[in-house]
């Protein structure tokens, strides 16, 4: 049935949304970009580099790269920190995967979506498969971002709180935003890829955790690129894939803000909002971890001196982080209990502490059943209280009001080129980090983009 948009009228309001969107990734040009802009596009390549070196071997990475190894259709792009090759397809589904496994990737605010690993992977896998400088796929992976946060910030945060993995549901859109400017497309051929991809959507909260929500990141890298290839084709899609009456908005949200999609486009850019973790796990934990390390070296208290941990933040934070006996690292990531007692007893919060191995220390176990949670409404998700409750009835309070990595107190170029070079080293690829972070700090000024790859890949075998 067609849809009678002169009838009704919030379809005449938000009608030209995708076209609107569409033709500013065919339009705009690198210039056209503010010069923090692209060097925020630089800094988010180097965290996405680091993270994707360091999931590389992961075990979730290890059965997904046999898996979908057995249905390669070439060997045309490579994997980040491995040997193997595969065809770009598969290549754009498993580097998303690893860049996003550890939880340790980018963050965008106040979506929450993490927009480096779906936009990347499909930027790069294009790259070693048709010539593309590296000042086009910078350009191309900041508009990727643009796409993917605008049609997030229009369903937020009730499309979050539904369940929806929004990484996945909108990375799609980034992915497929991105493949289409780095391949040219015209205006309509983009809007073809945004509703190609609109029929790609997929993720789920009840997922993270677990194995199973690599697959969501995975797919849309892979299903944004699709989508771009399919548009490049002509396979047409349909006009308001976003904000029609049965489109991605309004099927993601009850009441979306779809003015958000168009309103300051050009003038104010998503990339100026996105933040990098300094712990791998779920960004509401960051003022946690960052007040327990703190409580750890000015206390200097005994574990079993600790009568109870109180935890008051943001309701966000009790609602995605309330995990009492989880069972394995992936789970660690978004516990609460885990994060605060692997940092009150360790002074650390690095990968080796979101392992399976520190999950089933007894002591981390034991101090993360004291703790108890009180939400604060009024709070900020970027800030956050711990307490400890001593038996000998002292407490000792410390209060984090922007927590490091956020937008208030982000980590700088120097802490993303140590977290780089500290995650390849824990990849144990082999990968050098020098060439690479070189090579990454002037990739506008490279011919060929796939020279990135070459660097990141492991190197073959004597």
């Amino acid at each position: 049935m067609q849809v009678d948009r002169q009838a009704d009228p919030q379809m005449r309001e938000y009608a030209g949304v995708t076209r609107t969107l569409a033709a500013f990734i065919a339009q705009t040009q690198w210039a056209d970009v503010p010069e923090d802009v692209r060097h925020e596009a630089k800094r988010a390549l180097v965290n996405y580099f680091a993270v994707a070196l360091a999931g590389a071997h992961d075990p979730t990475i290890e059965k997904a790269v046999g898996v979908y190894g057995r249905f390669s259709a070439n060997e045309h792009a490579s994997l980040v920190g491995r040997r193997e090759c595969t065809d770009m397809l598969n290549a754009a589904a498993l580097n998303a995967m690893s860049a996003n496994v550890f939880d340790f990737d980018d963050t965008h605010v106040p979506t929450i979506i993490h927009p480096g690993a779906p936009v990347a992977a499909p930027l790069f896998a294009l790259a070693q498969t048709a010539p593309l400088s590296g000042e086009q796929l910078l350009l191309a992976f900041v508009l990727g971002v643009e796409a993917a946060c605008r049609i997030g910030n229009a369903v937020s945060p009730e499309h979050y709180q539904r369940g929806w993995h929004i990484t996945s549901t909108c990375g799609v859109f980034g992915a497929a935003a991105a493949v289409a400017r780095a391949m040219g497309l015209a205006a309509r051929e983009s809007a073809w890829a945004l509703g190609n991809a609109s029929a790609q959507t997929g993720g789920l909260v009840e997922t993270l955790g677990t194995m199973s929500k690599s697959i969501g990141v995975g797919n849309a890298a892979r299903g944004g690129l699709l989508a771009a290839l399919l548009a490049r084709e002509g396979f047409a899609g349909p006009d308001a894939p976003l904000e029609g009456e049965r489109g991605f908005l309004r099927c993601a949200a009850s009441r979306p803000d779809v003015n958000a999609i168009t309103e300051g486009l050009g003038r104010e850019w998503a990339l100026r909002a996105n933040t990098y973790k300094p712990y791998p796990c779920g960004v509401v934990l960051n003022p946690v971890i960052d007040a327990c390390l703190a409580l750890h070296r000015e206390t200097r208290c005994a574990l079993d001196a600790i009568e109870a941990v109180e935890l008051r933040g943001h309701p966000l934070l009790r609602e995605r982080t309330d995990r009492p006996d989880v069972r394995s690292g992936r789970e660690a990531q978004v516990s609460a209990q885990h994060a605060v007692a692997i940092a009150l007893a360790r002074g650390r919060a690095g990968l080796a502490e979101f392992s399976d191995a520190a999950v089933a220390d007894p002591e981390i176990r034991a101090l993360g059943k004291r703790l108890r949670f009180s939400d604060e409404a009024s709070g900020s998700v970027e800030s956050a209280e711990v307490t400890l409750v001593l038996r000998t009835g002292e407490r000792v309070t410390k209060r984090i009001e922007a927590a490091r990595g956020s937008l208030a107190a982000p980590l700088d170029d120097a802490a993303l080129e140590a977290k780089l070079r500290e995650l390849a080293a824990y990849g144990g690829a082999g990968v050098a980090a020098e060439p690479l972070l070189a090579q990454l700090w002037t990739l506008d000024a490279a011919t060929d983009a796939a020279v990135v790859m070459r660097l990141a890949q492991a190197p073959q075998a004597q």
